[in-house]
């Protein structure tokens, strides 16, 4: 049985949590927090909420908390913001503000192996 918990619209770019989400893929969750408690990048808060969501939510289903993993993690692109910025003669720049879906999904050593 797994679990699953998401921050859609997360107001950071995909690239960004990437780097993050790809630290904690595969490991224990404990390793996991751990790991974003101690990394400086913006994106680690929001993935560690994200990961403490569906560790909730895997309690509130009975599952054995210190048994889970993350198996999936994984981030898409949420719609992007498109801004203006006034330049030089009249002109306008594109200013693309990009957004987030993540996603973070436990699972129980030992269901799926």
């Amino acid at each position: 049985m797994a679990w699953k918990a998401k921050h859609r619209f997360a107001r950071i770019s995909p690239r960004k949590v990437r780097l993050v989400v790809d630290l904690i893929r595969g490991r224990d969750v404990d390793e996991a927090l751990n790991l974003l408690k101690f990394t400086p990048q913006r994106a680690a808060s929001m993935v560690r909420k994200i990961l403490t969501s569906a560790v909730a939510n895997a309690d509130e289903a009975e599952a054995d908390t210190d048994l889970l993993y993350v198996q999936t993690a994984f981030v898409d692109e949420a719609p992007t913001m498109n801004r203006w910025r006034p330049k030089d003669r009249g002109r306008a720049f594109p200013i693309r503000k990009r957004n987030s879906h993540i996603t973070v999904i436990v699972e129980q050593r030992g269901a799926g192996e």
